[in-house]
């Protein structure tokens, strides 16, 4: 069963991730993205670790991606970059991502991870939980702050000025 999960998240992931990359309007690709990252929480969840899942989710799925999300939608499509077709260009990085991922396979084979045991106890995702709670809430405020400034940041960029009247369109 947990081969099965484990394959369709895969799949999920990958597909999701390619998505991202190739399709052509920036909604669906940040959309794709949202996939990509709750995939990566699937993966952490069949590792037995659902704080981190959970993390995952509230983190990057409910806020950065929903902030590119906005970002995408409220700034003017023209000032984001104009996509250029190049058909070699996506050949080229197609096979070095190939090279690449068959070179990182090799060194994680050759790395004798499988042998490398250890005599810790599993670390409980109360007690991750409480190091946050404890000792890390300046740092969860502080990305919280940075989070809210770049939602106002957007809707700053989101601002047209009417090119007729010189007035603010809101």
């Amino acid at each position: 069963m947990a081969d099965a999960a484990f394959l369709a998240l895969s799949v999920i992931t990958i597909g999701s991730a390619i998505a991202a990359l190739e399709l052509r309007s920036l909604v669906y690709g940040s959309i794709a993205l949202m996939g990509t990252l709750g995939g990566i929480a699937g993966f952490f969840i069949l590792l037995d670790s659902p704080f981190v899942a959970m993390f995952q989710l509230a983190v990057y799925v409910g806020s950065i991606a929903v902030l590119i999300l906005f970002t995408v939608m409220l700034v003017k499509r023209e000032l984001i970059f104009k996509k250029v077709e190049d058909k070699r260009r996506k050949f080229v990085g197609i096979a070095l991502m190939l090279v690449f991922m068959v070179a990182l396979g090799a060194v994680i084979l050759d790395s004798g991870i499988k042998q490398i045991t250890t005599d810790e106890p599993a670390v409980d995702f109360r007690e991750i939980g409480d190091d946050f709670l404890t000792y890390y809430w300046p740092a969860l405020i502080l990305m919280g702050l940075i989070l809210s400034g770049a939602v106002t940041g957007a809707l700053v960029l989101a601002r047209r000025v009417d090119e007729e009247n010189g007035q603010r369109v809101n």
